[in-house]
């Protein structure tokens, strides 16, 4: 008997009939499924965590799984999805006849030192898509970036995020990063919304270490982690690095991360193409 946790943020998604039929499939043969909600919800000798909905579900399906080891799956029941790909059927398919493989993702570390004004006890610390500073008021924010302790010219931008090669589909994208494959042992630092027109995203080895630190006249600054806000006072420093585990990421035998790009975000469509 195969147990599998469900989480989903959003009741609806578990309600629809598609993913019901996915359940009673499922509950018909060596399967056992659970509902989820945090961490503590998960009992021993669970073999997966099917995550229900978006990537943002699966962002928060991975802090619920932590460290422990267990993979996700990623069941999509929202427009776009890069974590979460699959469809009902498709992840029924697979989990019935066994057609798919573990793929190992990157996670980053985030160690802060400084005041935090709006964390709690539950702050975690590490993100599998990307983290990033932002400035908290109408001031723009110098960032003063150390690689491995070699100083970077100063950021003078809104912001500047540091991304897996996971996240570099995400926010990453969308303020000018590279496209990087998962596989690809990387680190992506991205200015965001940049006051200097010299600069571009940097991309760097996987054991490289980040520090971070801000200078501004407002005396917060925001931090963004995956689908998570804290406020951070301005002084703060911030340590960025990769993880010393990774989240376990099921991937189904005919899944292409190149099919994904042109089919999720229309990569290369053009007449002259031929529907390529």
């Amino acid at each position: 008997m195969m147990k599998i946790a469900v989480y989903s943020r959003d009741d609806s998604a578990l309600a629809s009939p598609r993913f019901k039929a996915m359940s009673e499939r499922l509950a018909s043969g060596a399967f056992e499924l659970y509902r989820v909600r945090s961490a503590q919800d998960i009992v021993l000798g669970t073999d997966m965590v099917l995550s229900v909905g978006g990537d943002g579900t699966f962002l928060s399906a991975s802090k619920r799984v932590g460290s422990s080891g267990i993979p996700v799956l990623g069941v999509n029941m929202g427009r776009l999805g890069f974590l979460s790909e699959y469809s009902p059927e498709e992840a029924c398919e697979a989990l019935m006849t066994g057609s798919y493989s573990l793929e190992d993702r990157a996670l980053l570390q985030t160690k802060v030192e400084g005041d935090m004004v709006d964390a709690d006890s539950s702050f975690w610390p590490y993100t599998l898509n990307e983290i990033s500073v932002l400035r908290g008021g109408a001031s723009i924010l110098g960032v003063d970036v150390r690689l491995d302790g070699n100083p970077l010219p100063t950021y003078w931008a809104d912001g500047l995020l540091v991304s897996t090669s996971s996240g570099s589909t995400a926010y990453s994208l969308s303020v000018g990063g590279p496209i990087c494959v998962p596989e690809s042992k990387v680190i992506i630092i991205a200015p965001i919304a940049p006051h200097n027109l010299n600069v571009r995203p940097l991309v760097v080895p996987d054991s490289t270490v980040v520090s971070i630190s801000m200078r501004s006249r407002d005396k917060i600054v925001a931090m963004s982690m995956d689908n998570r806000n804290v406020r951070l006072s301005s002084d703060a420093r911030l340590e960025v690095k990769v993880a010393q585990f990774s989240l376990k990421r099921v991937r189904l035998e005919k899944s292409s991360f190149i099919k994904a790009l042109t089919t999720k975000l229309f990569w290369g469509e053009d007449i002259r193409n031929g529907g390529i």
